[in-house]
Parts: structure tokens; sequence; C-alpha cells
């Protein structure tokens, strides 16, 4: 028996790749496994090459893995370009109708397994997707019933009878392959699972509900990949609890729709990508001046221009800390689970209020639309914050405005919300006195400016990075953000199994920078690896720029769209600690 394996599914966009891969999931999800997925798809509708990945495993796992169990194919090209993935004893369940080749040089057993023209004698050809399911979930030799309820609840709100049609096309195509492999494959039979209750989700799904969990009530959007997800999660939540969603025109009123609902006093939110956090710039800056506080979600994705929108990419970091034009007090936080996304989000929230500043969570493709497993969320840890918001203020005898902008020695100026009586003052875009008139006196402008820029002197953020540190004066320090953290840390398996010491630390607060924390793990090391998903090393760049050690910093750079893999980090770090040089040296005589 097995303790994990990987099954991958591929086709063309809009013909059954996801919803199978759904119920698949779902079903191994309710079993109790661990999952982890990744979606390669096409930035259109319909049409395109699309795979969706699934690893399995008896324990938690958080990266894609490097090679492929089980390959599900409703077309050629599924096999050209996936099944170099395959193992010695992997196989291709691909349908018979395209007359499926395996090609040269890879090792893989072929089922030919007659997927839709199963699925036309049932009524239509739109179920081959459930005969796909069958047939693979057959090789695996777990229940049927279990896989059967997964469907029931996927049909179910379409009526008995295509439930019952489904069903049945799952038992066929579990049939015909039983029948061509002998029985359920024993490579492939999986350990049980804890049978744990688990959650399963992807990230902007976990925002969402982080979101819905720390009181916000509006969110202002326009739809773009990859965080789409988060608008649509919460269209069918927020009305549930008094909330709403507005579907804008563009991301410039999608941000200054959020800021407005902010000042009012309701916790607002807008997420978006790249070209739209471009847009967003100015308004952020309106923010960050009128000191009104806002949440904004960035899902990272290929650039520039429209780029890559549907593939992974970490490159948006210089224009989420620099982006605004003039200078302002922001926070950048940059979760790396599924877990993190929910808790974060809340943590956004409450610094946005109490240091009344424009907060930005960044995630990344990977991160954003990869679903995986995680622990149930402990709800007992919300605690909403609120931050200096005054009530009940006194009369002035000189009816004077509300100094809404007072100069505090924490910079933090005491908020009012609009109607509170006595709370009048003005809020304006240009610099303004403590009532928020406009201002150009040099003297108010710099005690203005310092009073903003005071704000995040003492910032307190929940765990700015998190830290796997195990060796005391390691080979390396593997640095890392977002979606690479599972994957660097199974690399670390392998490369302590060379005798190459390592330590794994994610940076989770981009800006304002945790240097000192960053700085007493990185003197600890001989070399600091750091790795991410864009052309320039931005994540390194930052690291330089705060803390130094230029001379130990090795970058570890991929920008081709796809994620990082345990093997590809596992190598370039043996380059990076000089095995690999040292490798070729004695091979070649010279040692």
């Amino acid at each position: 028996m097995i303790s994990q394996l990987s099954w991958k599914i591929g086709g063309q966009q809009g013909e059954g790749v996801e919803s199978t891969d759904r119920i698949f999931s779902t079903a191994l999800n309710r079993l109790g496994y661990y999952l982890y997925g990744y979606r390669h798809f096409s930035s259109r509708i319909k049409g395109g090459h699309t795979n969706n990945k699934i690893r399995i495993s008896t324990s938690p796992i958080r990266s894609i893995s490097d090679d492929l169990d089980i390959l599900v194919a409703f077309d050629q090209e599924t096999i050209d370009l996936n099944a170099h993935e395959l193992h010695g004893s992997g196989v291709i369940v691909a349908d018979a109708k395209f007359n499926p080749v395996v090609p040269e040089g890879v090792n893989a057993k072929l089922f030919a397994v007659p997927i839709t023209s199963i699925a036309e004698e049932l009524g239509t050809s739109l179920m081959k997707n459930m005969v796909a399911s069958g047939a693979s979930w057959a090789l695996l030799g777990l229940p049927l019933e279990v896989f059967n309820k997964a469907v029931e609840e996927e049909f179910g709100r379409k009526g008995l009878a295509i439930v019952e049609k489904n069903v049945e096309a799952v038992k066929r195509g579990a049939d015909y392959v039983l029948e061509l492999a002998g029985g359920p494959l024993d490579q492939f039979k999986l350990e049980p699972a804890d049978g744990k209750q688990k959650l399963f989700m992807i990230g902007n799904d976990a925002i969402g509900l982080g979101a819905v969990a720390a009181g916000c009530r509006i969110m202002s959007a326009y739809p773009i990949t990859p965080a789409s997800e988060i608008m649509e999660y919460l269209i069918k939540k927020l009305p549930k609890f008094g909330g709403t969603v507005i579907q804008t025109e563009d991301e410039i009123a999608a941000v200054t729709m959020a800021i407005g609902s902010s000042y009012a006093g309701v916790r607002s939110m807008t997420a978006s990508a790249g070209p739209g956090l471009s847009l967003m710039m100015e308004a952020i800056g309106l923010a960050g001046m009128t000191e009104i506080p806002v949440v904004i979600v960035d899902t990272q994705r290929g650039g520039p221009s429209t780029g890559l929108p549907t593939k992974q990419e970490q490159s948006d970091i210089h224009a989420l800390i620099y982006g605004t034009h003039g200078e302002i007090p922001k926070i950048v936080l940059a979760p790396s689970s599924i877990e993190e996304c929910f808790y974060d989000t809340v943590q956004a929230f409450n610094l946005a209020e109490k240091y009344q500043v424009p907060v930005i969570l960044a995630t990344d493709l990977q991160l954003s639309l990869g679903k995986q497993s995680c622990e149930m969320l402990d709800y007992e840890k919300i605690q909403i914050e609120r931050g200096y918001i005054v009530k009940d203020i006194p009369e002035r005898e000189d009816q004077s405005m509300f100094s809404r902008y007072a100069f505090t020695e924490s910079g933090i100026s005491p908020r009012v919300l609009p109607g509170d009586k006595n709370g009048i003052h003005h809020v304006t875009g240009v610099e303004h006195d403590e009532a928020g008139r406009p201002s150009e006196s040099p003297v108010n402008r710099k005690k203005m400016m310092d009073k903003r820029l005071r704000k995040l002197a003492k910032l307190e953020v929940e765990n700015p990075i998190h830290l796997h540190a195990p060796h005391a004066e390691p080979d390396l320090l593997i640095v890392g953000m977002g979606s690479t953290g599972g994957t660097i840390d199974q690399a670390r398996l392998r490369l302590n199994g060379e005798g190459i010491t390592s330590n794994h630390m994610t940076v989770r607060l981009l800006h304002p920078f945790p240097a000192e924390e960053v700085r007493e793990q990185m003197a600890k090391a001989k070399k600091i690896v750091v790795l991410e998903n864009n052309a320039t090393g931005q994540l390194a760049n930052l690291i330089k720029l705060n803390v130094g050690y230029h001379d130990k910093i090795v970058n570890i750079l991929k920008y081709d769209g796809n994620p990082f893999l345990p093997a590809e980090i596992f190598e370039r770090c043996q380059e990076a600690a000089g095995i690999k040089a040292q490798e070729e040296l004695v091979k070649n005589g010279n040692i």
C-alpha cells in the first residue's frame, strides 16, 4: 500500500475537466485524505488545453508532486503534453474515440476506454466526465458508494433521473476499466485515510470566508482572473449577513467605492490582480492621505499588461510597496497557506482600522486558485478590533470643526463616523490641517507627513515571518513567500538526506519589512537562497535593501507561468550549496 498518489485529468477547456476533478477530489476529501490541487488552464472560456492535477496523501501536503501515477486523457494532446510526468508504473486512462498513442520513450500502461461512446449510450456525451471518473476511481480500489455520494451532491439539484444517469456512467466506466486491468491495481492501493473532517477549498474562498468573519459587509469589485472567485463567494454569502457585493464598471470605481463605504463606517474591501492594482494606485494614495482604512486583495498573475492571466507569478512586489505616488503608510501582508488566507484576512481588517491605513493582502495564482485540504478553522480566534473610533463627542464652545487629523504621539488620530454629533470635519485628498481644511503651510505639511508616517513605527503583526529552523548554522537558508512554502519544505527533506542542512523562512509581512527578524536568521546561514516566481528577484532585492547580505544571497527564479516543483528547488539548491559543481569536478577528474 502507498501513502500518496498523484492524479491528473486533461482535455480541451469546456469539456468537463474541471467538473471531473471537482467530484473526484470531493469524494477523496470525504474519505479524509489530504489533497493539493493545481489547475493549468487557458485564458479563454472554451478551447485550449487544460489539466487539473491532484496530489493525494494520508498526511498533510502543501505542494504538487514531481511525477504522476494516473493520467486521464480526453484527447491525444493531453497525453503528448503530460505523459512525461508518468513514472515507470504509471497508467493512462484515455478515451478510445481518438485512438490514443503512448509517446515514444514513455513507459506507461495504456487503458483505452470508450468514454464518449459509453456516455452517448446513456443519452449524452456530456457524461463522459463521469465515465472517466469512474474508471480512474476503480483503479484505486476505493468504495464506489463514496464516489456516488459526491455525484449525488453535484447533480442533486437537477433531479433524481440525472443523478441516476450519472451514477450509471460512473459504474460503466469502472466496470470497463476493471475488466481491462483485471481488477484494481495493487500499485495504486492507498493506505486508509484518517477519516477526519477537513476543509477543502481554494485560497480565494478562504479569503472570502475570512472577510465575512472579520465583519466585512461591502465588497466592490470588477471581475478579473485570478481574483473573481472572492467576489463570487461573497455574492452568495454577504447578503445572508446584511451585506452586499457591487460589481463596478472598473477597478477605479471598485476601490473608490470601498474607500467611501469604509469612510461611512462599514468594513469594506476590493480584490483584483496586477492590471487592476495598477488602476487603483491613485485611490490607494487617497486612502493614505485621508487616513481611511480599506482592505485590497492582489492575486498576482503573469504580467506585464494582460500578460499571462491564468498563470503563476509573484511579480507585483515592488508595485505593492512603491506603486503609489508620494509617500503614505501602508501594510502589505502575504499569506502562504489556505489557513493563513483566512486568518490574515481578519488581521488585515483589524490592522486597517487600528492604523487607519490601506492594507493589501498579496496572494499568487497558485495560492488563490489551487484547491487544498486544511484543518478545521478556529472561529474562537477571531477578534474584531475597530481601532480609535470616538463617539459622544462633547460640544465645542467655539463651534470649531472636529480635529479628525489631530497630531498625536502615535500618529493615529481620532476617527469619527459621518453623522455623529459634533464630529463635522473636512475630507480632502490635498494636504490639510487637523480639521481637514486644505493647507499648503510648510510647517503643517512636515508635521502632517511625520504624523502619518509615525503610525507604523510600532506596528504589531502576528508572525511577520514563518520559520522552520532546526539547524543553528545551516548550509542554506531558503527564503520564499506565498505558495512556495510547501514545495520548499518537500525539497528540504531531500537536501537534508543529501547532507545539506537547510532552514526555511517564509516572509509574510512585505511592508513594513521585518528587517530584524529576517536579519537574525540570515546571519546564521552560510548561503541564502531566495526563491520567487519573477524574473528580477524582487523579494531578494527587498531583502538586500532592508537587511543586506548581498554576498550571501543566491536567486532562484522561475517565470514561465508554472509553479516550482520540489525537484527543481532541490537541484537549484544543490547548485547553490556547491554540491553539483563539486560532482562535475570529480566526474571530470579534476578532484
